[in-house]
């Protein structure tokens, strides 16, 4: 619930109340109304005079004063909905968890981070910026499985990525079928566009689908696909995980790193990216890869309505009550116990 006033600019009138209790508190004298042949009648008199009484009076009036401007101002309470009407954008991100993704090339002196690491760092942060898009996740090593299905929680997609690590599947690097998962989660949809960013490290070596053949498929269902070549290739620091999908420690605790020759299929990926397309990128640090989804999210912009319904209810009369029997009372004691002599 919210307070607003649907005149503001009458609540200035409430700077000029401050003004009129100092200048009431300042008037000179009066000339006497009564006068005393004798002192020894004043004082006694005096001792009857309740002038701090009419302080209060005074503080009443201005009470009353304020509280009418207000009513005056039309408090009202009420809510405010908002509803968004998005341009139809779905997005499916597909994110690679095989073992090669624990290479450590993206990694820092003072940030020791894996591939996928990282990766899953900057798609929370694409995932944020597109809070109006309806965006599902998928995963793939030796095969494709669905993460989380087109949806508008991003809190729920947000928990499911987290989850993710490499070992979860049978390792290997499934491209195509990958890319063919991601067109059946899109192919159906009324989409005014459809998008699919795969994010992978190596050559396309299981599945079904070779990565040209999916690439068909989903230009065959009007669907762009950007490609993102995570690392730098060739010989590349990891750590060393063991058949059961955990990283090997040494006696020490220290996980145990091993070189390993990564290859990146460039030439498919852009192949991929110019059939569907979309655009083919490679990023061999965590800038590169920071900015390579900034500029997806440039160029896949989502046009949002929004429609704001407002419902408010007048309670104007509330001061308007108060201020009027303030000055009820106000009167009621100037006439009665703190009536004063003309």
């Amino acid at each position: 619930m919210n307070l607003e006033f649907h005149d503001p600019l009458y609540l200035w009138l409430l700077l000029l109340v401050p003004v009129i209790g100092i200048l009431k508190g300042r008037r000179g004298r009066r000339a006497a109304s009564i006068l005393f042949s004798s002192t020894a009648i004043a004082r006694k008199v005096s001792r009857l005079k309740r002038s701090r009484w009419g302080r209060l009076l005074l503080v009443l009036r201005l009470l009353a004063l304020s509280v009418l401007i207000i009513a005056l101002a039309r408090p009202q309470f009420g809510k405010s909905v908002s509803h968004a009407e998005a341009s139809g954008i779905d997005i499916v991100l597909a994110l690679d968890l095989s073992s090669s993704m624990l290479g450590l090339d993206l990694a820092t002196n003072d940030n020791l981070v894996t591939r996928i690491d990282v990766s899953k760092a900057v798609l929370k942060e694409f995932i944020k910026d597109r809070p109006s898009d309806r965006i599902g996740l998928v995963a793939f090593a030796g095969s494709p499985y669905l993460v989380s299905p087109l949806t508008l929680n991003h809190d729920w997609l947000l928990m499911n990525l987290n989850r993710l690590k490499v070992g979860l599947v049978e390792d290997g690097t499934a491209i195509g079928d990958a890319i063919a998962m991601s067109v059946n989660r899109l192919k159906d949809l009324p989409s005014k566009s459809r998008v699919i960013v795969l994010l992978t490290d190596g050559q396309n070596n299981a599945g079904q689908l070779s990565p040209l053949n999916a690439a068909e498929i989903a230009a065959a269902f009007n669907t762009k696909v950007y490609t993102v070549a995570a690392g730098k290739g060739g010989m590349v620091p990891a750590f060393y995980m063991n058949r059961d999908g955990d990283i090997v420690k040494d006696r020490y605790g220290n996980p145990d790193i091993r070189s390993f020759n990564a290859p990146v299929d460039e030439k498919t990926l852009i192949k991929i990216a110019e059939i569907t397309g979309g655009k083919s990128y490679q990023a061999t640090n965590l800038h590169e890869l920071n900015n390579i989804y900034k500029e997806i999210n440039r160029l896949e912009t989502t046009n949002v309505k929004f429609k704001t319904y407002s419902d408010y209810k007048e309670v104007f009369m509330f001061p308007l009550i108060f201020g009027l029997l303030i000055i009820g009372v106000e009167k009621l004691l100037a006439n009665t116990r703190f009536r004063r002599l003309p």
